[in-house]
């Protein structure tokens, strides 16, 4: 009965720090899901490391406080991100372009850039596409997970439009084929084709 009691309040412990996790990126624009759980922890007094949520957990609630607490501008957000995201893709749309992570899923919080991949041998090419319409950008780099592989360690791009970050990570043409594992649940990561972003967009 005392294991099961400990994992009870494990569990409960565990949800409330997801909620607070889940509050803390919303209303502090915090994107890193790390440092939401560490500032839960910390606000909770919660020491015990077993008891921190997993990302996947902390995601699933931000969409259910978005939901309940800030319906209208959480959508008028979100649309403008897929707004400036078909944008990008038109402009990069010999590369193959697809939209990933949070403006994808719909938890996008405030300080969210829009995440591109895109797929081409040489990350100079699609450096030449931007410059050519120019935009200007900052080299970045996002090491990425693959199943039963060492993480690889992927080139991109990132820059501003219309106030929105925009991060563009160059894979190789035929990384198309695998995506890499989402950080949130560990799963191959859900891309979308300027097509599909389209239909979210109604």
């Amino acid at each position: 009965m005392g294991r099961r009691n400990n994992r009870a309040a494990t569990g409960m412990i565990r949800a409330r720090l997801a909620q607070e996790s889940a509050r803390i990126m919303i209303e502090h624009g915090i994107v890193d899901f790390g440092l939401a759980k560490r500032k839960a922890a910390e606000r909770l007094a919660v020491e015990a490391v077993g008891a921190l949520p997993s990302n996947a957990q902390i995601e699933s609630c931000l969409a259910e406080r978005q939901r309940i607490f800030e319906p209208l501008t959480h959508e008028a957000h979100l649309s403008r991100l897929r707004l400036v995201a078909v944008e990008i893709m038109a402009l990069l749309s010999a590369f193959e372009p697809r939209l990933v992570g949070p403006v994808l899923n719909g938890t996008a919080t405030q300080n969210a850039a829009v995440e591109l991949h895109v797929f081409n041998d040489s990350a100079e090419e699609v450096a030449e596409e931007l410059a050519g319409n120019r935009i200007s950008f900052g080299q970045c780099e996002r090491r990425y997970r693959y199943g039963g592989r060492k993480p690889a360690l992927v080139p991109g791009f990132s820059f501003s439009i219309e106030g929105t970050r925009i991060v563009t990570l160059v894979f190789p043409e035929n990384g198309l084929r695998e995506a890499p594992l989402s950080p949130v649940d560990g799963r191959p990561m859900t891309r979308a084709a300027r097509r599909k972003v389209l239909e979210l967009l109604g």
